[in-house]
């Protein structure tokens, strides 16, 4: 039962209440100029927030969310924070969602399906006005988890032409493909890929790694490396040494992560293995400190900050009961060549 205004003052808390009849406006009034509805005169708004604003009003997230069945908070789930790539991402979600009055909650999975389901279910609990989550890959509880929520749903980093689903992504394929395709027009023939983590997005690349030297006719298993621990550069720089044990006529290395390839270049030069007339070494995501590398490393330019804006905004409109232009949103990416190739 709604606490009377006697009963709030005295706790010391500033309700819509007191905005109302500071402004001198009724409360529904003072609640439909906050929610900035339509058809609530400009004047009346200003006076509003004009008096929020003498008040120090904070709005009371629970009874907006009680009144209105949804909140204005919106779980943002990724794999991990350690990789620069997903802080772009979430930094470019809350510049869109935070203006628009929305409160992104981030939610980090560890790559692990079991996970993203325990925090689904625990943010659905709370009713929020929408979600984003990264890529395709989870459960199928956390699939109907979803479906049944009837909260608006967009996904990241990958995208599909499947019925009523939203995404906006690249095709993680095509560039593992085009990326290889320049090692093979820089003449090499032996091109290594090596890769940790192994998690869907990788996968894709390694798929596209295998399409271009198949259709080159040079597709060897033998020169791939997968490493199931965490994506790291010293994990680059011994899986290196590693391929270079195994495989010393590999001549180029088509690394899935910058932080791999970073490992990699500087277990080169301790090897003396001369980068690029021995091997060509290449990236992927264009991290921080790549184009810094002795040799400054090539890589693939990823869209993760558009990714993050993109599919923040479609997002909004889907919240706000609209109907975004396209459900799949395919934004596109860059080969930067450097000296390491």
């Amino acid at each position: 039962m709604e606490s009377s205004p006697r009963k709030r003052r005295s706790s010391g808390r500033v309700t819509l209440q007191d905005v109302a009849r500071e402004a001198e406006v009724s409360p529904i009034t003072a609640s439909r100029a906050l929610r900035q509805e339509r058809g609530v005169a400009p004047e009346l708004v200003a006076r509003v927030q004009a008096a929020v604003q003498r008040l120090g009003y904070v709005p009371d997230p629970a009874a907006r969310a009680l009144a209105s069945q949804r909140s204005t908070q919106v779980p943002v789930l990724v794999p991990m924070l350690s990789n620069a790539l997903f802080v772009d991402l979430l930094e470019a979600v809350h510049r869109v969602l935070f203006p628009a009055g929305y409160q992104p909650l981030i939610g980090v999975t560890h790559y692990d399906a079991l996970e993203e389901e325990q925090l689904l279910r625990s943010y659905l609990a709370h009713r929020p006005a929408g979600l984003l989550v990264t890529g395709f890959d989870r459960t199928e509880a956390a699939r109907r988890l979803i479906a049944a929520s009837g909260v608006p749903c967009v996904h990241l980093m990958e995208t599909t032409d499947a019925p009523g689903v939203y995404c906006v992504g690249f095709s993680q394929t095509d560039a593992g493909a085009d990326l290889t395709r320049h090692l093979l027009s820089r003449g090499r023939r032996r091109v290594a890929f090596i890769a940790a983590q192994l998690d869907p997005r990788t996968m894709q690349r390694a798929e596209g790694y295998r399409r271009a030297l198949r259709e080159a006719g040079c597709y060897d298993p033998a020169l791939e490396l997968l490493s199931p621990e965490r994506s790291s550069i010293a994990l680059g720089a011994r899986l290196l040494e590693q391929l270079l044990r195994l495989r010393p006529d590999a001549d180029a290395v088509f690394f899935n992560n910058d932080d791999l390839a970073q490992g990699g270049l500087l277990a080169a030069q301790r090897l003396g293995v001369s980068v690029p007339a021995q091997l060509a070494v290449a990236g992927f995501n264009d991290l921080a400190g790549s184009d810094q590398m002795l040799p400054a490393l090539t890589t693939v330019r990823t869209p993760r900050s558009q990714v993050g804006a993109e599919g923040a905004r479609m997002l909004l409109q889907l919240v706000r009961g609209e109907s975004p232009p396209r459900h799949c949103v395919r934004l596109g990416y860059e080969v930067i060549v450097r000296s390491s190739t």
